[in-house]
Order: C-alpha cells, then sequence, then structure tokens
C-alpha cells in the first residue's frame, strides 16, 4: 500500500522559515507531479504548489516568491520551502501525488498525505 508521509510542520513566528518534507512509502508508479496542499480550518483545502518530473513548477498566487518546491534526491519525494511566513499561512499542509500535473490543478492527485500542521504565530 502507497503512502505519503509528511515531517516538519511546526510553530514558527511571523517572518520565520520552515521545511516540509514528503516520503513515500510503497511502490508508486507512474507520477509525473508532486507537491503540497494546504487547509486552513473553515476554508476549502487548496493547492500550495508542485513539481513534475521535467522540473516546472507551479504555485499558488499566495504563495508564489516566498514558498518553493523541490524534488527530493530519493525518488518520489518532495520538499517544501516556506520562506517570510504569515499567520494566514496556518493550515494543514498536505503532500501529494499525481499521474499528471492536470490533476494537479483539478484539486484530484491520486495520492495524498495524511497532513502535517503548521502554525504561524507569535
Amino acid at each position: 500500500q502507497v503512502q505519503l508521509v509528511e515531517s516538519g510542520g511546526g510553530l514558527v513566528q511571523p517572518g520565520g522559515s520552515l521545511r516540509l518534507s514528503c516520503a513515500t512509502s510503497g511502490t508508486i508508479l507512474g507520477i509525473n507531479a508532486m507537491g503540497w496542499y494546504r487547509q486552513a480550518p473553515g476554508k476549502q483545502r487548496e493547492m500550495v504548489g508542485f513539481i513534475t518530473n521535467g522540473g516546472t513548477t507551479n504555485y499558488a498566487d499566495s504563495v508564489q516568491g516566498r514558498f518553493f518546491v523541490s524534488r527530493g534526491i530519493a525518488k518520489n519525494t518532495v520538499n517544501l520551502q516556506m520562506n517570510s511566513l504569515k499567520p494566514e499561512d496556518t493550515a494543514v499542509y498536505y503532500c501529494a501525488a499525481a499521474s499528471w500535473s492536470s490533476r494537479f490543478l483539478a484539486g484530484a492527485p491520486d495520492y495524498w498525505g495524511q497532513g502535517t500542521q503548521v502554525t504561524v504565530s507569535s
């Protein structure tokens, strides 16, 4: 059974940085895009950003220039570097993987992680 496992969440002050990582356990095939979504309390889940196997990245406007998605060294791993964090970035962050980038944009990736809490507060 394939699992995506996030790590690196926690509490950070406004203006600070945090790095999330996502590793895959189990065999996962045919994945072309990996990245992140988030869901804040009382809000819908939204795409944060993703990266394709070819290295193309796509970000939500709200995080453009502050957040960066990168592939890990191991296959089917992905990281999210979050800089200049704001209180409105507080959310549960979910790792996800999709066979096509269009599925990521549509909010319908093939695999989801369990989520990790990120809290931005002084």
